[in-house]
């Protein structure tokens, strides 16, 4: 998506800035001019520490040693001559190829290398619901059945009081919430710029019964987390530290972006801020099943049933690509790609998404 482009004279700045002192999303909505991925640099944040004794790295080969396809762009029709032209055309900053725990492929652009941050944008939905299957198997939360008020029982019954945990996973709440990115003034807006996600999530209505129809919207996810947080006592973020972060052996510290300094509600609809090989890391956990060099991190149970899709294209926080992968995705094409039956792990972030990556995905286990 091309960013938005605004006009505005110097009368228009003033008041845009004092927007912004005020704490007004859609100032910084304006000045910031639609999200990219230097984002992490731009929003209060939490760090997520690493535990240096512990650091896992992937097997590191001679160099590129897999298949280089030459790849047709859609919008253009013109072949390029390598995968790291395609990279650079599609405005990819990092991208990786791990199978066997060995890395395949990976190319850094645009300045970016292996300690490069980049914003997870939804891709880090599918890392709250891997806190939410472990926050049930340690029994902080008793069932996906349970309404969502029974943790936050600050939300007003009406209508969030007939809403379960398992509607939210799956995108059936049935919220008024309108998915809209270039709104400075909507929804979207609101939760992304904002500095109280507690008050904006608890103004939203019904716009119908809960459970009826699949619609993705980013408040589902940001409810499971804020559960998450009252079930366990935890900020979000120290629990995902605690859990999966350092058991992982994450190599470079990452952090995770919150509405503001006083509130501290991290935004678990996006804005995991972490390398390509951490990113990676977490395709490997579900790659194995939950299960971590002989330690189970999440229930084996919980990742079986996040990745069977019973003909749907959605399911606890994941995408189906095909019968055999899934993924994590996110905005301007941010990718943690899983395909268990070739043992096959790909990471793509980036500035655009214009690109069918899930073709490209395909393209690749196909010739590997």
């Amino acid at each position: 998506m091309k960013r938005q482009l605004y006009s505005i004279n110097k009368y228009s700045i003033g008041i845009i800035l004092v927007l912004m002192i005020t704490g007004c999303h859609a100032g910084r909505f304006i000045i910031w001019n639609f999200a990219d991925i230097r984002d992490h640099k731009k929003f209060a944040k939490i760090d997520l520490e690493i535990d240096e004794s512990k650091t896992f790295k992937f097997q590191e080969t001679d160099g590129n040693v897999f298949v280089k396809p030459t790849f047709t762009s859609k919008k253009d029709s013109t072949s390029h001559p390598s995968l790291e032209q395609f990279l650079k055309n599609t405005k990819t900053v990092a991208f990786l190829v791990i199978r066997n725990d060995s890395i395949l492929y990976e190319k850094y652009l645009y300045g970016r290398d292996t300690a490069a941050l980049v914003p997870s944008f939804s891709a880090a939905k599918s890392v709250v619901s891997a806190l939410v299957g472990i926050a049930i198997a340690e029994g902080h939360i008793d069932s996906i059945q349970d309404f969502i008020t029974k943790y936050i029982p600050e939300l007003p019954s009406d209508p969030f009081g007939k809403i379960t945990i398992e509607h939210l996973l799956n995108m059936r709440s049935g919220l008024d919430f309108k998915e809209e990115y270039f709104n400075p003034f909507g929804h979207v807006a609101k939760f992304y710029y904002g500095t109280n996600l507690r008050k904006f999530t608890k103004q939203l209505k019904a716009k119908e019964a809960p459970g009826k129809t699949f619609e993705y919207i980013s408040v589902n996810t940001q409810l499971l987390g804020w559960a998450v947080e009252e079930a366990t006592g935890q900020n979000l973020v120290d629990y995902l530290e605690e859990k999966i972060w350092k058991p992982l052996g994450m190599e470079t510290p990452a952090s995770w972006s919150i509405d503001s300094r006083k509130q501290k509600l991290a935004k678990a609809f996006c804005c995991l801020n972490a390398t390509a090989r951490d990113f990676a890391k977490f395709g490997r956990l579900y790659l194995n099943r939950g299960d971590w060099n002989g330690k189970q991190i999440i229930p084996e149970r919980w990742v079986v049933e996040s990745s069977k899709f019973n003909g749907g294209g959605y399911k606890y926080q994941w995408w189906k690509v095909d019968k055999e992968s899934y993924a994590a995705i996110g905005f301007l094409g941010q990718y943690i790609y899983i395909n268990p039956n070739q043992n096959l792990i790909m990471i793509r972030l980036g500035k655009q998404q214009k690109t069918n990556w899930e073709r490209v995905f395909r393209t690749i286990a196909k010739l590997n």
